[in-house]
């Protein structure tokens, strides 16, 4: 209790930029590319250009895609250097132009309200207080690899990189509610951070969870990050964290928990982050009138992390292959590869289980190639005997691609 204490007076008016020529560059709205271009995502519909971030103080060589609010990217070449994401690699999400760029965590308060018996209002002190877990997870936004959808869709246009996994300690969000205790006719809890909208009609971003799930003993509020405070760009000084599930419930600077007692009808929650009703999210472009239901549990999929496609590798010698891949809620079952366009695949060594909702790391050694080029596909089955599909899902959203990943390779 003592040591973390001291890490948060430490970390008192934490500032999120490192001076303020930094901020006023957050506070740019120019695109990403307006300058000469670092980075190439080699997106199938174009656009794929982008800058590396250089003024985000708690963040290093992240691609950007926006400035305000911000959206950078992991770059995937950092997914090879372990299943657990750096904290200055990870990427950043936010949804709303007014972000905090300080925190007084001496006045700080996380507030519990609505269908409770008491209403509440929690320092970090008294947060570090209570019984603290640990949970490996991944964080993916719903809308990671957008940038792929053909045709292409309205959205912010990722590449792979919006994903990460951490390690993240904080307490039960069942602990606290059980603290301000529910009253029976509770339906969902909603959530609510402290970025706002830059005009007064911008729906404040609020999201909500099935009261059941809010208290399944799984989902934390978490203050630790990888053993460190969270980056104020990941939502420091707090942020939920909702394993398995896609990252727009992952509230981040976490203020304010409302208990309600009917389902949420907000525009976060009823129109957008909606995906079809379908098997895998799924319907033909341009098609309407399907049914609907928010964004949930995340799928499985996987990435070779150690070549990217135009490569070259040695003929002759053996190719050492390297990736991620994660199961979505459930655990990785199998990671497959194949050099024949799916016709055989063959087995990878998977690496330590760091638990259901983390990354899981393979490997594998392939026949030396032949000159010329070849694909390397890679694919992932979970627990839930769920594979990733061969053929590309399409929704207007964007969501949840998790297409067998495609890496072209050419042996000299």
């Amino acid at each position: 209790m003592a040591r973390t204490g001291r890490i948060f007076e430490q970390l008192n008016r934490r500032q999120f930029l490192a001076s303020s020529a930094a901020g006023a560059s957050f506070m740019a709205a120019s695109p990403a590319f307006a300058q000469k271009a670092d980075v190439d995502l080699h997106l199938p519909g174009g656009s794929g250009e982008r800058e590396v971030a250089k003024h985000f103080a708690d963040k290093q060589d992240l691609i950007l895609l926006r400035n305000r609010p911000p959206l950078l990217e992991t770059p995937m070449s950092v997914f090879d250097q372990g299943v657990f994401t750096p904290n200055n690699k990870f990427y950043v999400r936010w949804h709303l132009a007014n972000i905090p760029t300080e925190i007084d965590v001496g006045t700080f308060r996380l507030k519990v309200r609505g269908l409770v018996n008491t209403e509440l209002s929690l320092s970090l002190s008294e947060l570090l207080a209570m019984p603290r877990v640990e949970v490996a997870a991944v964080n993916q936004c719903s809308g990671n690899s957008r940038g792929f959808f053909q045709p292409r869709v309205p959205g912010g246009e990722w590449g792979h990189g919006a994903m990460g996994c951490a390690k993240w300690t904080g307490v039960r969000l069942r602990d606290i509610l059980d603290r301000a205790g529910v009253k029976p006719g509770a339906v969902q809890v909603r959530f609510n951070g402290l970025d706002e909208g830059a005009i007064a009609e911008t729906p404040d971003f609020v999201k909500s969870l099935d009261v059941d799930h809010a208290r399944d003993g799984e989902v934390i509020v978490a203050f630790l990050m990888n053993g460190a405070p969270l980056p104020l760009t990941n939502g420091f000084p707090i942020r939920l964290v909702v394993p398995g599930w896609y990252a727009t419930y992952w509230m981040k600077m976490l203020f304010d928990i409302e208990v309600l007692d009917r389902v949420d009808d907000n525009f976060w929650m009823k129109t957008a982050y909606q995906i079809p009703d379908t098997a895998g999210a799924n319907v033909k472009p341009g098609e309407t009138g399907f049914k609907t239901v928010p964004i949930n549990r995340m799928i499985t999929r996987s990435f070779v992390t150690n070549l990217a496609s135009g490569q070259t590798v040695k003929r002759g010698a053996p190719l050492a292959l390297r990736g991620i891949a994660m199961g979505g809620d459930v655990s990785v079952a199998a990671v497959d590869v194949s050099v024949d366009g799916g016709a055989t695949w063959k087995p990878t060594k998977l690496g330590r289980d760091e638990g259901r909702y983390a990354f899981r790391a393979w490997s594998a050694e392939l026949a030396p190639p032949k000159e010329g080029k070849f694909e390397v596909m890679v694919r992932a089955t979970n627990t839930r005997k769920e594979t990733q599909p061969m053929t590309p899902i399409w929704n207007p959203g964007g969501y949840m691609l998790n297409t067998i990943e495609t890496t072209s390779l050419s042996a000299v």
